[in-house]
C-alpha cells in the first residue's frame, strides 16, 4: 500500500488493498436495516432504521464476518462496496471511512490506519460507541417479526 493514499489519492484511485484497508471493521455494514426509498429511488438517510439483527455470517462475539472472502457464495444478496454503488450507500454509519472520504471528510482518529495498532483501534472504537461485536445478534431462525422489534438507535447516520 501506498504511504497515506487514503490522504493522497481519490477512491476511485486506490488499488484493491488499500479499498479493503479502508474498513474499519466496525460490522455494521452487515446489520439488517430498513431502508425507505422514494418514488426515485433516493434514500433519505435520516429514515434508515438500523437493528441489532446481522447476516448469518456474523460472529457477534469478534464483530467479523466468518467467511469474507466468500461471503457472497454463501450469502449472494451480500452487497459488496464498490466505488460505483458507493453514492447509493450513504446510509452507511458517520464514523464509515468510505462513506467520510467520499464525503471529502477525515478518517477516524481511531482507524487503524491512523493508529497503526489493532489493539488501540478496537478499544478506542469501542469508548466511541462503534462496532457491532458484543451486541448484535443473528438473523438465523429469526422471524421478521422479531427482526421489526429490534431497531437500534447506536448506529449513527
Amino acid at each position: 500500500m501506498r504511504p497515506k493514499f487514503w490522504s493522497h489519492f481519490v477512491l476511485s484511485e486506490l488499488n484493491h488493498s488499500e479499498w479493503e484497508a479502508l474498513c474499519d471493521g466496525c460490522g455494521s455494514c452487515c446489520l439488517i436495516k430498513y431502508i425507505d426509498e422514494d418514488e426515485n429511488g433516493d434514500v433519505d438517510e435520516e429514515l434508515v432504521e438500523y437493528t441489532d439483527v446481522t447476516c448469518q455470517l456474523m460472529d457477534c462475539a469478534t464483530g467479523y464476518c466468518q467467511h469474507y472472502a466468500t461471503r457472497q457464495e454463501h450469502v449472494p444478496d451480500c452487497i459488496q462496496l464498490t466505488m460505483d454503488n458507493l453514492p447509493n450507500m450513504m446510509w452507511l454509519p458517520s464514523h464509515c471511512a468510505y462513506k467520510r472520504l467520499y464525503k471529502g471528510q477525515n478518517l477516524p482518529s481511531w482507524h487503524l490506519l491512523l493508529t497503526q495498532d489493532a489493539v488501540v483501534t478496537q478499544q478506542q472504537m469501542r469508548a466511541a460507541n462503534v462496532g457491532v461485536a458484543g451486541r448484535c445478534v443473528s438473523e438465523t431462525g429469526m422471524s421478521d417479526e422479531e427482526m421489526e422489534t429490534r431497531v437500534v438507535n447506536w448506529v449513527q447516520v
